[in-house]
């Protein structure tokens, strides 16, 4: 259901990204500085209220800074550019970001004795990373692993209705979100490390076959 209403929002968001990514071009503002600016809004939103338990106003904020990760993807594109140190800086910030958004959570549990809780945010934060090390890891060896129920846009929306819920005071409503999160995040793990294998196989096949051939 995740994934279904995040190629949603991506697919109505991108006729309102394109013509703001126009905008801050003529300003002479760069994707690099975007991205930058994104992640300084995330932080301001999680670690400024969310670890004082103002849910909704840092979902607000870390909204609205999250949008800059398909703003400056739209900037880019519309220089016609493909700035590899620009894919770097964009993966980076993700990092920060989600490591903010989750951080800032399980302190606030924390600070409240919700144990539970804040261990069901730590697991989100860290099951989160793993998912995106698995993607990294696999295209820096030459193979891909862009699957999965849960990756990042997904994930943030999550939390997104957790934060909601937490909110308007609906009970277990954040913790429940976060435990699903959880799930989700290990799925895709597996799913990930499957796909990899799968591929490793047939190279490894294919290296195999054509080795054969050329001892005969």
């Amino acid at each position: 259901m995740a994934k279904i209403l995040s190629v949603d929002i991506k697919a109505g968001l991108a006729r309102i990204v394109s013509p703001v990514a126009a905008a801050l071009l003529r300003a002479k503002i760069t994707p690099n500085a975007v991205t930058v600016a994104g992640t300084v809004g995330v932080l301001i939103g999680s670690v400024g209220f969310a670890t004082r338990g103002h849910m909704v106003i840092a979902l607000v904020i870390v909204t609205v800074s999250c949008l800059t990760d398909m703003l400056d993807g739209a900037m880019a594109r519309q220089l016609g550019v493909s700035n590899k140190f620009g894919a770097l800086l964009d993966s980076t910030m993700d990092r920060v970001s989600d490591g903010a958004i989750f951080g800032s959570v399980a302190f606030w549990f924390a600070s409240q004795g919700q144990l539970r809780e804040c261990a069901a945010a730590l697991l989100c934060l860290l099951t989160g990373q793993v998912v995106s090390y698995v993607k990294a890891r696999a295209e820096g060896l030459g193979m891909t692993a862009n699957v999965g129920l849960a990756e990042r846009t997904e994930r943030l929306i999550l939390v997104g209705i957790g934060g909601l819920l937490f909110g308007f005071d609906v009970k277990y409503g954040m913790e429940a979100a976060l435990w699903l999160l959880v799930l989700l995040s290990v799925i895709t793990i597996w799913q990930r490390m499957s796909h990899v294998y799968r591929q490793a196989g047939e190279i490894a096949a294919a290296a195999s076959s054509s080795g054969d051939r050329d001892s005969l």
